[in-house]
């Protein structure tokens, strides 16, 4: 979405683990907004040739490879997921190389006076906190999460693994501007979205 009269706006969207921050990127999507899936980029850095992929290599040993030699992603975040300070050296190797990936594509964006969105699930436990206009953080009852993490084939000790690898939700809702929540269906998440968002650009457009 664009408008003359206003600056574009760039919004990161985190929250916890299966909240749903990749549908209220869709949401955003069909809103104008350019949205990008940091976890994806995170993939991309990490491929083989790629600068991160030989220092991850190299920190974590050729035994977290694929038969193909790239990087067995489910393999090192099961190995992460069980040592915390296996998962704060991963975190330095990747999250300097996103943002700088990031800074890029946001500047690509507001050339085309284009609003941006950013999924990064680690948002405050990255420190990439200084690109943003505002942070949607996307929360979900504690019951809901654990449910959709099951329907995904993870077991209760993974679940609780995965959970506890990130920040309390309620501190990242405190962290936040604003919170969108989804404990119902789909088209119940997409209309408080579209109200929440749509009453931000509005404010900004006044500003």
């Amino acid at each position: 979405m664009t408008c003359a009269s206003r600056n574009p706006l760039v919004l990161a969207v985190t929250g916890g683990i299966a909240c749903g921050k990749s549908e209220v990127g869709r949401i955003l999507e069909t809103l104008g907004f350019a949205v990008c899936d940091t976890d994806h980029v995170a993939h991309q850095l990490m491929k083989r040739g790629e600068p991160v992929y030989a220092r991850v290599v190299e920190c974590f040993g050729r035994g977290i490879l694929a038969d193909n030699g790239e990087i067995d992603r489910p393999m090192l975040g099961k190995k992460v997921f069980e040592n915390s300070n296996d998962r704060k050296i991963l975190n330095g190797l990747v999250h300097p190389a996103v943002k700088e990936w990031l800074v890029g594509w946001l500047a690509e964006q507001a050339a085309e006076g284009r609003d941006a969105a950013v999924q990064i699930p680690l948002l405050f436990e990255s420190g990439i906190t200084d690109l943003w206009d505002a942070v949607v953080c996307v929360s979900s009852d504690a019951d809901r999460v654990a449910q959709r993490l099951a329907g995904r084939g993870l077991d209760i000790g993974e679940i609780e693994a995965r959970i506890g690898a990130q920040m309390p939700l309620n501190e990242k809702e405190k962290l936040s501007d604003i919170i969108i929540y989804n404990n119902g269906t789909v088209e119940e998440l997409e209309k408080q979205t579209r109200q929440t968002i749509l009453s931000a650009l509005a404010e900004r457009k006044t500003t």
